[in-house]
């Protein structure tokens, strides 16, 4: 491992969540009861920086909330995670955003998101963000943000000589563009994702290598197709391979993506190669989805490690 230098920069939303559990998720037109609700930290910007700084790398978190009860609630998480929430926006006209999360008994959920405060986020902020990098900086991005915004901080980060790591949820209905992709490092979709930017589904090793392809014929230098319970493909130009998936009883899947891309950025911060690298952030979305909430799941370097070497 080499000496630390640099930060993992995260520039993307902030949540609370709103979860339930019921036995089963609603079908069209049904209502289900569920024993409960809670309330937790979220966020795919949120989750991420909570992720990487639980690994021990040095953060920088951008983001925006409202001036409200829930602001403060994700203020006080950050800061018990000792994240400096100095960088954090507070609007003074927009709330909080908001995602009402159902998980099922078979760890399945489905999200809803009130984007809020996260949809004031500018193309200005943004470049200020990318422009105070350095080459020794990984940046962490998704599309909770303004496709706009986002797509300015990879373009400002890439020509400084980042790492840019795009996680593209939730993929926007007009997909992502070619300005976006080009300037994109890494890529992370799920299976879901890779089928909405590729029109491949991939569901087994075969079909991700197909979609990987179609990926990084687009612009992002390594192309990393989550399987879910079936493994992690991915391929670079030089290199590409196949990560088992780890054996977890999993009771929550909420925020296994985003405990992968910043258990990626933490190793790869960290001087770990690609497929360490890719394997320590499998181990990190494996983990998350043993427990529950988002930003609450993510693992410790101790974890991770130990069940590296199961």
């Amino acid at each position: 491992m080499s000496e630390l230098t640099g930060s993992v920069v995260v520039f993307g939303s902030t949540n609370i969540d709103i979860v339930t559990h019921p036995e089963h998720l609603p079908r069209p037109g049904e209502t289900v009861f569920a024993g409960s609700a809670r309330f937790s930290m979220g966020g795919k910007g949120a989750n991420q920086a909570i992720a990487s700084r639980r690994l021990g790398s040095p953060v920088r978190f951008y983001s925006v909330i409202g001036k409200d009860s829930f602001g403060e609630m994700a203020l006080d998480f950050l800061r018990k995670e000792n994240i400096n929430t100095d960088t954090i926006r507070i609007s003074n006209t927009t709330s909080t955003g908001l995602a009402f999360i159902s998980i099922d008994a078979n760890a399945e959920n489905t999200i809803t998101v009130i984007s809020g405060a996260n949809a004031t986020m500018t193309v200005a902020e943004a470049e200020q963000v990318a422009r105070s990098m350095t080459s020794n900086d990984i940046l962490l991005l998704q599309m909770e943000l303004p496709a706009e915004a986002v797509e300015n901080a990879a373009c400002t980060a890439k020509q400084k000589g980042c790492t840019v790591i795009l996680d593209p949820a939730p993929v926007p209905v007009t997909g992502l563009t070619d300005r976006l992709l080009q300037h994109t490092g890494i890529i992370t979709p799920n299976s879901t994702e890779a089928k909405a930017l590729t029109g491949v589904h991939p569901h087994d090793q075969a079909s991700a290598v197909e979609a990987a392809n179609c990926l990084r014929a687009r612009g992002p230098e390594v192309a990393i197709v989550k399987l879910g319970a079936d493994g992690v493909y991915y391929q670079s130009e030089t290199e590409s391979g196949f990560i088992p998936p780890f054996p977890v009883i999993s009771i929550d899947s909420v925020a296994a993506g985003d405990c992968f891309n910043g258990g990626l950025a933490h190793a790869l911060h960290s001087g770990f190669p690609l497929r360490e690298s890719v394997r320590y952030a499998a181990a990190c979305g494996a983990l998350a989805t043993t427990r529950k909430g988002a930003g609450e799941a993510a693992p410790s370097a101790a974890e991770v490690l130990a069940l590296m070497q199961q």
